[in-house]
């Protein structure tokens, strides 16, 4: 069960993180994988260990919000079965601390960086036949976050894209979902940690895992297995849901 072989798959911000875990277990189930993100060593570094398990695949320096950098890598890989939008940024701050420059730039990855892919993935899938998308939104989007309205905002579009795809294509055999994580414990994570917080590591990261009702924040890992069922065949008669993955932030943190 839950195997891609033969299955072409493109994964966007593969270079770490939630990506980077979606591309391995991926290459590990028998797809080949075409892994885009904007540093092209953190690619080429996920690349390497698909490759040190007998898994195949490419890495492709690309910054998703340019549509023409996407054009021409997609071009280069030529056809697709499945298309992982995980690649994201966020923003700290609310309406009056966020400017439209800040806007702008996290609009360029999180919405524009989307639906470029969609935009020249899906052309791709109606001439092979079908194919699965798989969007990463976020808990932003259905729930009042602190201090994420650049963030939010973007998150929400990219639910909204979901289902309308997901409509939209029906009768051309490609299904559209997307994953809501909450915190996920990513270098991104440890990252913002760090800048912020310096000599409190520890605390802020036990406080901010405790936010999430089941005690911890999600892994990976996790994300990436619930990313391989949805993107499996066995998940065939699914399309336009999200998954809320928040160890029950949105229904149980009341």
């Amino acid at each position: 069960m839950f195997r891609l072989d033969q299955k072409i798959a493109v994964v966007t911000g593969g270079g770490s993180g939630i990506g980077r875990a979606i591309s391995l277990l991926f290459a590990s189930a028998g797809a080949e994988v075409h892994i885009l993100d904007l540093q092209e060593q953190a690619a080429l570094d996920t690349l390497a260990q698909i490759q040190s398990e007998g898994g195949r695949g490419h890495a492709y320096s690309c910054d998703v919000g340019r549509l023409e950098q996407v054009q021409s890598v997609f071009q280069q890989i030529g056809t697709l079965d499945i298309l992982v939008n995980n690649a994201g940024i966020a923003h700290v701050g609310n309406l009056e601390h966020t400017a439209p420059e800040d806007l702008e730039k996290v609009m360029a990855v999180n919405i524009w960086g989307v639906y470029h892919c969609l935009y020249t993935a899906v052309p791709l899938m109606k001439q092979r036949g079908g194919g699965v998308i798989l969007n990463l939104s976020s808990i932003a989007a259905q729930v009042g976050i602190p201090d994420r309205f650049a963030y939010s905002l973007t998150k929400g579009a990219v639910m909204a894209m979901t289902l309308s795809v997901a409509k939209d294509y029906l009768h051309d055999h490609i299904r559209c979902n997307c994953i809501s994580p909450a915190r996920i414990h990513t270098p991104f994570v440890d990252g913002f940690i760090a800048k912020n917080y310096p000599g409190r590591e520890s605390e802020i990261f036990e406080k901010l895992s405790k936010t999430q009702p089941i005690g911890r924040m999600g892994k990976p890992e996790e994300v990436a297995a619930l990313a391989l069922f949805l993107c499996s065949d066995e998940a065939g008669f699914i399309t336009g849901c999200d998954y809320a993955f928040d160890g029950g932030f949105i229904k149980l943190n009341n």
